[in-house]
């Protein structure tokens, strides 16, 4: 009686071991999705008020955060505002870009892969 149950579950097991085999080699092979740096561009134009309205209302940076990021983009010409998905990436550039353009500013709102 009991030989008949070892030989039962070594069949199992074989057939256990293909299928986890294959489950373990397939989830290495999973990746996550690229994500996408935002980046807005100084322009001598924009004012400064208009771009910390932008980081608060579109990255939901608080007035902190925002008027440093504006700082940086004004001194060194650009500044990386957030790192998302392509879709979370191409809605806020274009949100941003149209907010702007409403607003008659040549705000510029860029994205690249990370």
């Amino acid at each position: 009686m009991i030989e008949p149950l070892q030989m039962m579950s070594d069949d199992n097991k074989d057939d256990s071991e293909d299928e986890t085999g294959v489950a373990t080699k397939t989830r290495p092979k999973t990746q996550r999705p690229p994500m996408y740096k935002v980046m807005l561009l100084n322009d001598d134009y924009t004012p400064m008020e208009f771009v910390v309205h932008i980081l608060e209302r579109f990255f939901g940076m608080n007035h902190a955060q925002a008027f440093e990021i504006m700082l940086t983009v004004h001194k060194k010409g650009l500044a990386v505002v957030g790192v998302f998905s392509f879709e979370v990436a191409e809605t806020k550039v274009a949100q941003v870009m149209d907010f702007a353009r409403r607003h008659q500013h040549p705000l510029q709102c860029t994205m690249e892969k990370d």
